[in-house]
């Protein structure tokens, strides 16, 4: 199961607290710390295992754009995305 909530961190870049949660609505009890701390044991592994199966980028993609607010300022933020849909680049 520790090793499911790595994956997710690591597939879906989300927090530990955030897989915490998701694990918690399926009725699974585990601390975000012990998370954190399996990220750091298992997470090479399991990231070189996604990179290898998600395979290169290609050519293709898009790029998305998108201004929000924070603070009372209103930032521009782009990303790269893939063909896919994976996310490649954040720029604020």
């Amino acid at each position: 199961m520790i090793k499911h909530a790595v994956w997710l961190y690591f597939r879906f870049t989300l927090s530990p607290r955030d897989v915490e949660e998701m694990l918690a609505q399926r009725r699974i009890e585990v601390s975000y710390e012990t998370i954190r701390c399996r990220v750091n044991h298992f997470g090479p592994l399991i990231a070189a295992n996604i990179r290898r199966r998600r395979g290169p980028p290609t050519g293709r993609g898009r790029l998305d754009e998108a201004m929000i607010r924070i603070n009372r300022k209103s930032p521009w933020v782009w990303r790269a995305v893939d063909n896919v849909g994976e996310v490649l680049d954040v720029l604020v």
